[in-house]
């Protein structure tokens, strides 16, 4: 989608027309939707559609900030100019998304890692010392008949826990469909220590750089932050944003209601009154996204020095307790023949 929309831009800097430029472009894509969908534009567009209409069309690749800034774009005769921001953009989102997965991505491959170290030790390992243990005529520690309890469930009663798993993700999505919960969640989410900054700063980041760019391309204030609410996935974000509409609705600021909301600090709210006095939202908004993007980039960095010796200490304590759990009745045994 980014590379489409940064190549429909240059064909279009260069003064081609459009359904031109949309031919080349359907030719250059491998067969498939997206394909399909860039050749049925060209088609909508030389049957007399404006190119805000046949994107329309495919709303499952193209969302409400995409079609609203093409459509200012149009009206504004500088197509190629938002072609280009829409670009950008989607350049800026994707990044933001990939830092973001991969904070999470290695805590999770840890994790899982360790889980499946730890359910081989259990059900292939220990089954061989409890044959060991059977032989021995000694009373086995607490901590070794946890393991073994453990062991014995894991091999014999596994589909339990499947099954305990399933209810509880069903009921979790059950019970987040309840706009509560999700509140409820969603706060949390940002209150959570490391992860709840980034994913505070990511949440700032994003909204600033659709708002500017929304704003930038001339779509009406309270048109681009409508669909800048309802982007937001994050509740507690979208009843801030909804605050600030009503405010906008009634002729007043953005920045009071930005800042009685959890989720803008002071620096923000700022650039905003001087962007509001100074008839240059959009600008600060950019320059905002800027700050949190980069400051996105040192949080995912962060994450990374300390959840790693984390997940290893945790790795290597699970570890050490299993070993320590499997060797305590034979250094038992071993003291008592050597009294």
């Amino acid at each position: 989608m980014t590379q489409f929309t940064s190549q429909l831009a240059t064909l279009q800097s260069a003064g081609l027309p459009i359904v031109r430029s949309l031919r080349i472009l359907a030719g250059q894509q491998r067969p498939g939707p997206f394909h399909d969908a860039v050749d049925q534009i060209a088609q909508d567009v030389e049957g007399g559609d404006s190119l805000s209409s046949a994107l329309a069309k495919h709303d499952g690749l193209f969302d409400s900030l995409y079609l609203n800034m093409v459509k200012a774009g149009e009206a504004g005769g500088i197509l190629d100019e938002i072609l280009h921001r829409l670009a950008l953009f989607a350049e800026k989102s994707e990044s933001i998304r990939r830092k973001v997965i991969g904070a999470l991505a290695y805590p999770a491959f840890v994790l899982a890692f360790a889980g499946a170290v730890v359910g081989f030790v259990l059900v292939f390992v220990v089954p061989r010392f409890e044959e060991i243990f059977e032989q021995l005529d000694s009373t086995l520690p607490p901590l070794t008949l946890v393991v073994l309890a453990v062991a014995d469930f894991l091999r014999e009663s596994w589909w339990v826990l499947l099954l305990i798993v399933g209810v509880l993700g069903l009921a979790a999505k059950l019970a987040f469909r309840a706009s509560g919960v999700r509140r409820v969640f969603d706060r949390i989410v940002l209150k959570v220590p490391l992860f709840g900054s980034l994913a505070s700063k990511t949440i700032v980041a994003r909204f600033s750089r659709t708002f500017g760019t929304l704003l930038g391309a001339g779509v009406p204030i309270l048109d681009a932050l409508m669909i800048v609410r309802d982007s937001v996935t994050n509740l507690v974000v979208s009843d801030a944003l909804e605050a600030i509409l009503q405010n906008l609705r009634q002729g007043e600021s953005m920045a009071r209601p930005m800042a009685e909301s959890p989720v803008f600090d002071d620096i923000v709210v700022n650039m905003i009154d001087v962007g509001e006095e100074s008839g240059t939202v959009d600008r600060m908004l950019l320059k905002v996204a800027d700050t949190y993007e980069q400051e996105v980039d040192d949080s995912v960095a962060t994450i990374f020095k300390v959840v790693e010796p984390l997940l290893l200490l945790v790795l290597a304590v699970v570890v050490g307790v299993v070993v320590v759990a499997l060797f305590l009745p034979v250094l038992k045994v071993m003291d008592q023949l050597a009294g």
